[in-house]
């Protein structure tokens, strides 16, 4: 498969750390109190105590790797949950990790070498993944109970940032993505907001060895026309590749061949 060009460069360590609790909270917040057996539309045959359960697992899991420094894959994922025996408690049990997760994400050095399966070998990469694992669950969570969501512009933009660079590598769980090829087409994904976003984009050629993001051109260069675009809001965009929107919504201006997009979620769903 061939290798990613990174569109763009990771915030701050010091934002996502502050963002995952932030994001945590707000999780927690959002599923305290609701009917844990209530379905999750945007994750199919997962109730909320089963979210719930994933993401206080994830951020515990995620942990432990860095607290180990891992440098090579893990055998095991078993890790120390503390999970309550009653569904109803889960909420709590989320947000009492919430100092935990902080205690080490403040005690990692983002750049210490560390074994990672995306494209950054280094402590960071968790600390981004976890918060982009965090951010699209708490939208799964207040769609499952009705709420209004919100994703910050600039948060969002980064988040498809992660998305697309790691792609390539999400082979390991995500089979279906080292079939995605095509035959030198670009796929092209451009921010529309007004705020922090404005003008990002990000173009993925497909190519018949596999994919890759490409880098962004310079200012004075003009990138070839694309097979496909789509243009919307970071948060669209955002929840449109992790599957929870669809290309077809009126949110989305959408120009080209609609079956390279066709192609494209339908080998990237994980």
């Amino acid at each position: 498969m061939a290798t990613t060009g990174g569109a763009g460069h990771p915030l701050p360590y010091d934002t996502y750390r502050e963002a995952i609790e932030r994001e945590t909270r707000r999780f927690a917040e959002t599923v305290s109190g609701a009917d844990p057996t209530s379905a999750v539309p945007d994750c199919p045959d997962w109730t909320l105590a089963d979210l719930t359960r994933h993401v206080g697992s994830l951020q515990r899991w995620f942990s432990a790797l860095l607290t180990r420094r891992v440098q090579e894959p893990p055998r095991s994922r078993e890790v120390e949950l503390g999970l309550p025996e009653h569904a109803r408690d889960y909420a709590g049990w989320v947000m009492a990790g919430v100092p935990e997760v902080a205690a080490v994400l403040g005690d990692t050095d983002p750049d210490a070498a560390m074994w990672a399966w995306g494209e950054d070998q280094h402590a960071r990469f968790w600390a981004r993944r976890m918060l982009f694992e965090t951010l699209v669950h708490r939208v799964d969570a207040e769609r499952a109970v009705g709420r209004e969501t919100d994703v910050d512009p600039a948060l969002a933009a980064d988040g498809v940032d992660e998305f697309l660079v790691n792609l390539p590598y999400a082979g390991l769980f995500a089979p279906g993505v080292t079939k995605l090829r095509g035959d030198g087409e670009t796929v092209a994904f451009r921010c529309t907001d007004s705020g922090g976003a404005s003008g990002e984009e990000w173009r993925v050629r497909l190519d018949p060895d596999g994919f890759r993001l490409l880098p962004r051109p310079g200012a004075d260069a003009t990138p070839g026309p694309d097979a496909v675009a789509v243009r919307g809001q970071a948060a669209d965009l955002l929840l449109l590749l992790y599957g929870r929107r669809s290309y077809q919504e009126p949110v989305f201006d959408v120009s080209g061949e609609t079956a390279v997009l066709d192609r494209w979620f339908a080998h990237t769903a994980f």
